[in-house]
């Protein structure tokens, strides 16, 4: 019935820039999003309802990423995978490694770094980004994250801050497709406690509770490979105000980025981004660099 559907819909199709990326497997060329840094597809900085991969009803597809993110005082290296069950649901792990760099030494842990593993599942709850083009129904889908922090080092500053070293996510995305206009609108609200992303931890001594916080992505595809778009992530800040006063403030970090995919397996993103300021007692300056990610697809 998808495929049926699809082929009805290939006159619309047709008409508009992504007409030709439609293929064999059903799914539209990039999407399937990119692998965000959470290993979920989506932005860069935030999951879709979207599966990654191009698999559709019946059909089980897999992608594989690797990113790097050098700023300014800091350095981040992420890498995982996802397996998506056609566009029902979908299994991801992460890997995330950021060099402390200066910020290391100046606490007295020269060559810290900080490594979290990230396991995520995603269920579709309704909508169809490609078949409810036409409609404004957006797609629908329900990611839950568990992050497991190694410290090192900053383990006992961590918990003198109250800070957790693992905590879970859970966030509700809904992606609309705007066929005729060639963009792509997402928008995640996400129930979190972590610290710059669980990189320091969850919650602390001034809040230890959940906050609810929205993350928007919008994608403009140029044509059937190219796509420019914007991110912004709201952040919880639960280190603020600390034993340390504001020294913790956390930012919340936006994107512009540029997706290239030449084909249905390989796709490039990169990105300039601002992290705000990542322990800004230490390191006042804006955290901002150039984001790089390839991710293959099965």
């Amino acid at each position: 019935m998808h495929r049926l559907l699809l082929r009805l819909i290939a006159p619309l199709l047709m008409a508009a820039p992504l007409a030709c990326a439609a293929q064999a497997q059903g799914k539209l060329l990039l999407t399937g999003g990119v692998s965000c840094i959470d290993g979920a597809a989506g932005g860069g900085l935030s999951p879709w309802a979207l599966t990654g991969s191009y698999a559709t009803a019946g059909q089980i597809g897999a992608t594989a990423y690797l990113t790097r993110l050098p700023v300014q005082d800091y350095g981040f290296t992420g890498y995982g995978a996802a397996v998506a069950f056609g566009e029902r649901a979908e299994l991801s792990i992460a890997r995330q490694d950021l060099s402390a760099g200066a910020t290391g030494a100046a606490l007295g842990l020269p060559g810290l770094r900080l490594k979290q593993t990230i396991l995520g599942a995603k269920v579709r709850l309704g909508g169809d980004a490609v078949l409810d083009a036409d409609t404004w129904m957006p797609q629908l889908a329900l990611g839950v994250e568990y992050k497991h922090l190694d410290a090192g080092g900053l383990a006992p500053t961590l918990s003198a801050l109250g800070a957790k070293r693992q905590g879970v996510d859970i966030y509700l995305s809904a992606t609309k497709l705007f066929l005729a206009q060639s963009t792509l609108v997402n928008l995640t609200l996400r129930a979190t406690r972590a610290n710059q992303n669980g990189l320091l931890g969850f919650g602390g001594t001034a809040s230890g509770s959940y906050s609810l916080v929205p993350e928007v992505s919008i994608a403009y595809l140029l044509n059937k490979q190219w796509a420019v778009g914007v991110e912004y992530r709201v952040k919880p800040d639960k280190l603020n105000s600390s034993i340390l006063g504001d020294a913790l403030r956390e930012d919340d970090w936006k994107d512009v980025f540029v997706a290239w995919a030449p084909n249905k397996h390989v796709s490039l993103t990169a990105a300039y981004v601002d992290l705000g300021g990542i322990v800004p007692g230490i390191q006042p300056r804006r955290q901002r660099g150039v984001y790089g990610s390839i991710q293959f697809a099965y």
